[in-house]
């Protein structure tokens, strides 16, 4: 058993330089050029140890964002337990989720979510990942927000904060929109602060 852990280590490793070069080629030259012929190539890996791991180009780009997304949650989490506590808390956490959706992992999964309008069986693969990133980013937003998600109100207000923070995010796919959006940070944070009902 001890003599395979360098191969198992070595084919996770390759595992991972797949999955993060596939996330940066997505993000840099979009869905067409998107191989995983392009992605061994970005990786330093070869094309059949690609295949090894990802026979179709489907399967790496799908494990690509959930691997990602896993890794970028866990992130945004642990950022959570340094934000300020008290004034200034509200804005640091929409100034997160902003963050998420301006980042590489969005410019990916936009490429993705293009190429699925237009594909069925991709579409299917997609929806339901697409449905669980959702998902976990609302309860990761309760969690900074310390708001209770059983609220109604609440719950609209996370939503609206999300979809904000995805309209930013395709806002800076071609221009570097970065002024506007911290303005636009700003003001939805007082607008939170003042609309979020009290926790008890």
């Amino acid at each position: 058993m001890r003599s395979r852990e360098p191969k198992q280590d070595r084919s996770r490793v390759t595992r991972q330089r797949l999955l993060e070069a596939t996330i940066d080629c997505l993000a840099s030259q979009g869905w067409d050029a998107t191989t995983v012929t392009a992605a061994a190539q970005r990786a330093g890996v070869s094309r059949g140890a690609a295949q090894h791991h990802f026979p179709a180009r489907e399967d790496l780009i799908t494990a690509a964002l959930e691997h990602m997304f896993d890794a970028r949650m866990a992130e945004i989490r642990a950022e959570g337990t340094r934000l300020p506590e008290g004034p200034g808390r509200t804005e640091a956490v929409v100034a997160r989720v902003v963050d998420y959706f301006t980042g590489d992992l969005f410019k990916a999964a936009l490429q993705v979510w293009t190429a699925a309008a237009a594909d069925p069986s991709l579409r299917e693969r997609i929806v339901p990942l697409e449905a669980r990133f959702g998902r976990s980013v609302h309860q990761v937003a309760i969690e900074m927000l310390g708001a209770d998600d059983r609220d109604p109100t609440t719950r609209r207000l996370v939503q609206a904060t999300l979809d904000m923070a995805r309209g930013l995010g395709l806002a800076d796919v071609l221009t570097d929109d970065s002024t506007r959006r911290e303005n636009i940070v700003a003001q939805w944070a007082k607008t939170l602060d003042d609309a979020l009902p009290a926790t008890s």
